[in-house]
């Protein structure tokens, strides 16, 4: 083990700690409890530190605590007390806390030869944890399978089905998982360089969650190979939204958005030139409100906050925030945040990171 590794080991252990013992704190833990709604997502404070935050609906910071590196995608589960912050890639550690009860946080990592991509989805009941994983050495994505109730012990693995495995869902019903593999290929020796530009190709899988067999994969046309499928967020009637990154031309206009649901192909969504060009061909989170039949999408490059009616597609409404990316539904409609620290109503000295989860 390398002394960086050791570091980066002993952090985790103070961070655990420091974690534990402020989430231990009444004021913040009675805060947590009287809360409709809380919400979490990873940020980037003045001086270089990162770090996990929880919030109020209205924006207002309950509860904060440290990361050894930059956070990314959230996970969490009704029926289990444990959420999750995945690291953004290429790094390889996850924090497991519980914001409800007093159980100790649960730091752990991928294997050696593994590292996640930034996401991850609990089994219907909360026990099983699947999280997107590159196997960088033989270039293919996996889907890395951890115990929840065994300190999230990895337990096994399923194949993607694809290259650079993005976003996961689980579909309604608890039996099949909904994987965005992005197509591009990726290596930790070279940290964000897309290495298969010229051969890649996104898709959209559904696997059984049970036994790791693919059901059904849904493949970008030729004409659009350069376009990434990266987000995803599905309704109660099991069609998945999807949020695209095109790695073309910048003068191109790439359809960036598209529905798919098990047993019906891949449709591509025909926004309005005006809204898709101010997307910048780059897309970094989508959600649905079902209460609504609102679907959210958001574009840090574009400032662009697009919302859609779930059931035709049409634009309900837009607006623009500079570098607005997070995004989570609300009791009306949606939450956003900004990379610039704009958190639904109020305004943070932090860079808020892309992604919110809603944890209650």
């Amino acid at each position: 083990m390398n002394k960086l590794e050791l570091d980066r080991r002993a952090f985790l252990l103070g961070a655990g700690a420091s974690l534990s013992a402020s989430l231990l704190a009444k004021p913040a833990f009675a805060k947590l409890r009287n809360q409709d709604a809380v919400f979490a997502s990873g940020f980037k404070s003045p001086d270089g530190n990162f770090g996990l935050a929880l919030l109020s609906e209205d924006g207002e910071l309950i509860q904060s605590y440290p990361l050894p590196a930059r956070g990314h995608g959230i996970a969490a589960n009704q029926n289990s007390n444990w959420a999750i912050i995945f690291a953004r890639r290429p790094e390889n550690f996850a924090l497991a806390f519980d914001p409800k009860t007093h159980l100790k946080p649960v730091l752990f990592s991928t294997p050696a030869d593994r590292h996640f991509y930034g996401h991850g989805a609990f089994s219907t009941d909360g026990r099983l944890l699947y999280a997107s994983e590159n196997d960088f050495e033989n270039g293919v994505g996996k889907i890395g399978i951890y115990d929840a109730h065994s300190n999230f012990v990895r337990i096994g693995e399923f194949n993607s089905a694809g290259i650079g495995p993005h976003e996961i869902i689980m579909m309604p019903g608890g039996k099949t998982l909904c994987v965005a593999n992005g197509g591009i290929k990726t290596h930790p020796q070279f940290p964000r360089t897309k290495l298969n530009l010229d051969s890649m190709r996104s898709s959209i899988v559904f696997i059984d969650a049970y036994s790791g067999s693919v059901i059904e994969v849904h493949q970008l046309p030729d004409n659009w190979s350069l376009l990434s499928l990266r987000h995803m967020a599905t309704d109660q009637k099991g069609i998945v939204w999807i949020g695209g990154q095109y790695e073309g031309s910048a003068f191109d206009q790439a359809p960036l958005v598209a529905k798919v649901s098990m047993r019906t192909s891949l449709q591509f969504i025909d926004l309005p030139s005006k809204h898709n060009v101010c997307f910048k061909n780059y897309i970094g989170s989508v959600t649905i409100n079902d209460k609504e039949g609102l679907v959210a999408l958001s574009s840090p490059k574009g400032g662009q906050v697009l919302i859609l009616d779930s059931q035709s597609g049409n634009v309900v409404k837009s607006h623009f925030t500079s570098g607005v990316c997070g995004l989570s539904p609300s009791q009306k409609s949606f939450i956003a945040s900004s990379e610039r620290g704009r958190f639904g109503n109020r305004n943070h000295d932090v860079n808020w990171d892309n992604h919110i989860g809603r944890l209650q």
